[in-house]
């Protein structure tokens, strides 16, 4: 699994020009599954991201993680983190998890977040989204569970 994790001050999901979920304060985590990812995977980065220390804590230093913040998150599928583009001009997407797949390790994830007491809101799997967001920092992590 792949994710890139941004802080940030908002963020929220549209879909057909209805906004379906909105966050403030916390993490938004554009989130991709690979064919060989399975349930590990989902653990992996489920346990390492509301983890993370990249809060500021009172003198400024990024030192408070998602869970001493209590911020919320935002988890939104994006397959294309999978592209390759090493090779020629349109991205490869053959090491993506399918639909079935993707879908089932994106909601084992959102779960096992949720479980830790994480406020989680999502995108809607397999819709074009417009996702809007203010960064905080801006302050973004390129996460891999391999």
């Amino acid at each position: 699994m792949r994710a890139v994790v941004q802080r940030v001050k908002e963020s929220s999901v549209t879909v057909n020009n209805q906004m379906i979920s909105r966050i403030g304060p916390g993490l938004l985590v554009l989130l991709g599954v690979s064919e060989a990812d399975d349930s590990g995977d989902a653990g992996f980065l489920s346990e390492k991201i509301p983890h993370l220390r990249i809060f500021e804590d009172e003198t400024g230093k990024m030192n408070r993680s998602l869970m001493d913040t209590r911020g919320e998150m935002l988890v939104v599928s994006q397959f294309t983190l999978l592209g390759d583009c090493r090779k020629g001009r349109r991205p490869s997407y053959i090491q993506a998890a399918g639909p079935e797949k993707a879908e089932h390790l994106y909601e084992v994830f959102v779960e096992l977040v949720r479980e830790k007491g994480v406020a989680v809101k999502t995108g809607q799997f397999r819709a074009m989204m417009d996702v809007a967001l203010i960064n905080d920092g801006p302050v973004t992590l390129i996460l891999d569970s391999k």
